[in-house]
């Protein structure tokens, strides 16, 4: 597909966008207050799949199971960047917002949550996009 192609698909989707934010804020929260062994390593996993998904939908016409996919297998791609050591490879383990967003420590379960956040993901986007304007 062409730049032009994508530029033309682009529109800006006021529900996914309030569905981003509020997601958004959940897991700064998450981040900056749960200091458990539930919350943090689990529902910010699920939870990051649904709000990359609907940050994108805000500005993205692509229809939702694509979009879910793509999302679904970016976060897999990210844990698997943390199985190679990635962090370590490009010598950014000093560097504490690389290692925070690419990670640095693999996790089948981190793969289940993505999954499930998938799930929940498209779940709700269906529902976001039942609903008129």
């Amino acid at each position: 597909m062409a730049m032009w192609q994508i530029a033309t698909q682009m529109r800006f989707h006021r529900r996914h966008f309030v569905a981003a934010l509020a997601l958004f804020v959940v897991e700064v929260c998450i981040a900056l207050f749960a200091r458990d062994d539930f919350i943090r390593p689990y529902v910010g996993d699920v939870l990051v799949v649904p709000l990359m998904l609907h940050a994108l939908a805000t500005v993205m016409t692509v229809a939702l199971w694509r979009l879910t996919i793509g999302v679904w297998l970016f976060a897999f791609a990210v844990e698997f960047a943390q199985y190679c050591k990635l962090v370590d490879a490009l010598g950014l383990q000093d560097n504490r917002l690389a290692a925070t967003v690419i990670g640095t420590s693999f996790s089948v379960e981190d793969l289940v949550a993505y999954s499930v956040g998938a799930g929940l993901a498209y779940w709700l986007g269906k529902r976001v996009e039942r609903r008129p304007q």
